[in-house]
């Protein structure tokens, strides 16, 4: 599954870089992070729908849609 997650607060590429870090943390390996956005490939939805969230969160920053 893909999905792709709008995200409130980043304004730089240190952002996008701490975004992917926590994300790397949380064992997701495919992911494109942008400013304001990160598409991510995941397996079993509804429990990696909340590491993903919690991570960007762990980063400093707001999921604002899914």
């Amino acid at each position: 599954m893909e999905k792709q997650y709008t995200i409130e607060g980043m304004s730089c590429h240190h952002c996008i870089m701490g975004v992917e870090n926590e994300l790397r943390n949380a064992g997701f390996e495919k992911f494109e992070v942008k400013l304001g956005s990160a598409k991510i490939e995941f397996d079993n939805a509804e429990e990696n729908e909340k590491k993903i969230v919690a991570a960007i969160e762990e980063a400093g920053y707001k999921v604002v849609a899914a």
